[in-house]
């Protein structure tokens, strides 16, 4: 087992040697005998623990235990001196220092039973950060369902660009999930802790966009008796999401490209410059290309904006994954509702697959909560959902006769939706998996479930 890296720092060679001897049973010790030599050896090897005397030469205990604890990985570090008080315990502990001790009366089980203590604190700080990075991850991806090919493209981009400060445009139709999306990348970003801020730019008018982004001083407009904070300042240290960026006027883009190049703005009223660390990620359901053609939109803010583009796919395009949707949603409601509504007959799922979704997941959700709420029994039947959705869904008659529509679970019905993409793609896996909106790898996964490999 690897020894815990020690190093001692006293400008005395006795107690460096001393207190070695005595520790190096149990920790692999090193020595130095001032903070200049600590530090070179500090920047060079990962130690765990630092034990140092406030008086040193040059630079005193309480800098060096400063300079360590600004380290990528610091140690732990406890500080000795012979001239102990309560003053200097506690200017110890703002400076970083994990422990105080003083050598007038050092006992070396005492110090081992500190620096052992002090370890087992880091290591749990540790095991917290790492728990809460896990639980946030997890809060950030939970409402994100989806096995299909186009959603996991989606889920690569994400995870690769939220560690980054890369600005991200998204990009798909009213309802796909761009919030969701946006909140992710926050929530996955070293911004996590930092606040998340959220404007829709479609909800406001441009003069009181330009105020809600920016702020105003006192008197700046008709009715602007005091000074207001904008979202960007809100957003300090954070994530600005901007939802609906095609809205946004001439006025506002020029002081949004300004942002993107020099992080400034000014609020309104005011000649005094502000900044403000801020990740940007913008939505759109629009053509921001045909508004650059048009004039409506400036092309080199578009560009800026367009660091990262993740297009959203509509529930059309992943249809397969609206099961997984559904059943995610009725768990949902069937909970707040307290209704015992466990599942889907078969002739409602296969409504469900074939209704064309203008309103996406967005659309789902309401339709599944409508049926919910009508829901007589355990399983939500055809007449439970919504009129616009079974006659919708009334014009796909074939995928409907392909379902028994009675005695078939939900499990069946999607075995016979597979077995039917297969037919119709002469057992061609990628053709199969495309039809049914779902990766390759999920469809093989989902024939070794229904033992349906050899067809």
């Amino acid at each position: 087992m690897t020894k815990p890296m020690l190093l001692i720092v006293d400008d005395e060679r006795p107690t460096r040697d001393g207190l070695r001897a005595a520790l190096e049973d149990h920790y692999d010790v090193y020595v130095a005998e001032d903070a200049g030599a600590a530090m070179e050896l500090l920047e060079r090897e990962s130690f765990d623990v630092l034990l140092t005397d406030f008086r040193l030469p040059r630079e005193d205990g309480m800098k060096l235990i400063a300079r360590a604890k600004s380290l990528t990985k610091p140690p732990v570090c406890i500080l000795m001196t012979a001239y102990g008080s309560e003053d200097l315990a506690v200017e110890a502990m703002k400076n970083g220092a994990d422990d105080y001790i003083a050598k007038g009366r050092l006992q070396i089980e005492e110090l081992e039973m500190r620096i052992k203590r002090a370890l087992r604190q880091q290591n749990l700080e540790a095991e917290n950060t790492t728990l809460r990075q896990q639980i946030s991850t997890k809060f950030s991806l939970k409402h994100i369902i989806g096995e299909s090919a186009a959603m996991a493209e989606v889920f690569d981009v994400l995870e690769q660009v939220a560690p980054t400060p890369a600005t991200v445009l998204l990009r798909g139709e009213s309802g796909t999930g761009k919030e969701l999306i946006a909140k992710a990348i926050h929530q996955l970003s070293p911004r996590a802790r930092a606040p998340m801020v959220t404007v829709h730019c479609a909800a406001l008018s441009p003069t009181l966009l330009e105020s809600e982004l920016f702020g105003h001083e006192k008197g700046a407009f008709t009715g602007a008796h005091e000074r207001r904070i904008g979202r960007f300042e809100l957003a300090q240290g954070g994530t600005l999401f901007l939802d609906e960026i095609g809205e946004i006027d001439a006025t506002i883009q020029i002081k949004l490209l300004r942002f993107l190049g020099e992080r400034t703005f000014e609020r309104v009223g005011s000649n005094k410059t502000q900044s403000a660390d801020v990740r940007l990620i913008t939505a759109t359901n629009k053509d921001l290309e045909a508004q650059v053609k048009a004039g409506a939109f400036r092309e080199d803010l578009f560009f800026r904006l367009r660091v990262v583009e993740i297009r959203l796919p509509s529930l059309r395009e992943r249809i397969g994954d609206v099961p997984l949707l559904a059943h995610a949603f009725l768990k949902e409601f069937a909970r707040e509702t307290g209704k015992p509504v466990v599942d889907f007959t078969a002739d409602a799922l296969a409504s469900l697959m074939t209704y064309s979704w203008p309103g996406n997941v967005r659309e789902l959700r309401t339709a599944i909560e409508h049926a919910v709420v009508l829901c007589r029994g355990d399983r939500v039947s055809v007449r439970d959902l919504p009129p616009w959705v079974r006659l919708g869904a009334a014009n796909a008659a074939a995928a409907q006769s392909a379902l028994p529509a009675n005695g078939l679970t939900v499990a069946g019905a999607e075995k016979q939706l597979i077995i039917r993409a297969l037919k119709e793609s002469d057992g061609n896996r990628t053709l199969s998996a495309g039809k049914l909106g779902m990766s390759r790898r999920t469809l093989h996964r989902k024939l070794h479930k229904y033992q349906l490999e050899k067809l």
